[in-house]
């Protein structure tokens, strides 16, 4: 069986349900449109949440990379001088 029938037979037995509880003056909210309109706001609503997850990584992977950049650079202002005293040291004995 193809994803359409089965699809159709989903909102065949949705339109039934909402049908049926009409007639029990439960609802007249149940139907597909309805469905399909709640589906497609979580959709939208599940979309921008992984946005906003990818947003926070990206801005710590970039703190990251920021810290490590300074961690770097200022090591190498550190050993730079302490590598030529040492090879000063090593040239006179």
């Amino acid at each position: 069986m193809n994803t359409q029938a089965l699809l159709n037979i989903a909102l065949n037995g949705v339109d039934t349900l909402g049908y049926r509880l009409d007639q029990f003056g439960i609802t007249g909210k149940v139907n597909r449109h309805n469905i399909a309109a709640f589906l497609m706001a979580e959709q939208k609503h599940l979309e921008g949440e992984w946005d906003s997850i990818q947003v926070r990584v990206n801005r710590r992977r970039s703190q990251v990379e920021k810290i490590t950049h300074q961690i770097e650079s200022r090591t190498d202002a550190l050993v730079s001088p302490l590598l030529s005293r040492l090879n000063r040291f090593r040239a006179s004995q």
